[in-house]
């Protein structure tokens, strides 16, 4: 019998045999969402290549997962659970939000695992949240109430998009005239670099050039673009206003996380952004941020991770 773990987001699926026991994770594999019609017929390809019965499953999944149907957000994919179940013969099914297992992943980082950005000690069982720019923008808290770790889900990545400066008041004036509601994920996304990329070229009346959040990224770190390179500038100040929200909603002492396949694109540059100056301008408030310790997750797949966590614990009970 064995125990699947998988991480599901709007571009990529990743996939892990776990060792419930141990908590290890062996016969990894990745594969480009876009390449297949159906996420059952990715796991028929991955179970295949398996010597055994997979009976337990656990999905981490980008999208909302209340009910039994499942349609994502940012991909074409839809399934029932029941049917998925029935299909593949499992004897537990768990599907549960991408940064529901992220956030399960956090207490469990080693310090090679992250990068402390800025001052501020986590303080131990504390509430802790994470976010993540990716196709999407992921979003979750986690607290410790007992002897066991429950993720709060949330769409918090939907939530009204927030300006800090006039600059950052031209660029939300300018998407609401495209979009009406501007949330946060507008922003803070690979689509977000290109829409702020876009709306600075029209405030200063030049024709946009670079249509992909790659070519934005590249142009800002080669130089070869200063309207680039102030769209990743003002990528990392809105970063650090989000998380500073995140941090004051339930006074997170155990930290605020940064995942997403974003940041690790530009890392040193992140480094050394106003990303920490944005997250402690908070007012009255400012004293209080300057104790928060802010983290960027370098672990290679903390979705995985984390539905380890939560499949181990629901099979504990």
């Amino acid at each position: 019998m064995l125990s699947v773990v998988v991480d599901l987001g709007g571009t990529n699926i990743r996939l892990a045999v776990c060792e419930l026991e141990k908590g290890t994770l062996s016969q990894q594999k990745e594969f480009i969402c876009a390449k297949f019609l159906t996420l059952e017929a990715v796991l028929e390809q991955y179970f295949e290549t398996l010597q055994g019965d997979v009976k337990h499953l656990c999905i981490a999944i980008a999208c909302p997962v209340e009910g039994d149907h499942i349609s994502m957000t940012n991909l074409s994919w839809s399934f029932s659970k029941k049917t998925l179940k029935n299909k593949f013969k499992l004897t537990s099914l768990y599907v549960i939000n991408d940064y529901t297992a992220i956030s399960l992943a956090l207490p469990f980082l080693s310090s090679k695992e992250k990068i402390q950005i800025g001052s501020g000690e986590a303080q131990p069982n504390g509430v802790t949240a994470v976010f993540g720019p990716g196709t999407g923008l992921g979003v979750s808290h986690i607290i410790k109430p007992a002897d066991k770790w429950i993720s709060l889900d949330g769409e918090g990545g939907h939530s009204s998009f927030t300006a800090n400066t006039r600059e950052q008041a031209d660029i939300l004036f300018f998407l609401q005239e495209q979009f009406g509601h501007v949330s946060a994920e507008r922003i803070l996304s690979g689509q977000g670099l290109v829409n702020i990329y876009q709306s600075l070229c029209m405030l200063q009346d030049q024709l946009p050039r670079l249509k992909q959040p790659k070519d934005v990224t590249k142009a800002a770190l080669n130089g070869s673009c200063d309207i680039a390179r102030r769209t990743l500038d003002i990528f990392c100040q809105v970063m650090g206003g989000f998380a500073g929200n995140l941090a004051l909603n339930l006074n997170c002492t155990g930290g605020v996380y940064i995942a997403g396949g974003i940041v690790q694109r530009f890392v040193e540059f992140f480094q050394s952004s106003e990303f920490r100056t944005f997250f402690e301008e908070k007012g009255r408030f400012k004293k209080q941020l300057l104790t928060i310790p802010t983290f960027l997750i370098t672990h290679h797949n903390p979705g995985l991770l984390g539905a380890t966590v939560y499949l181990r614990q629901e099979l504990a009970q």
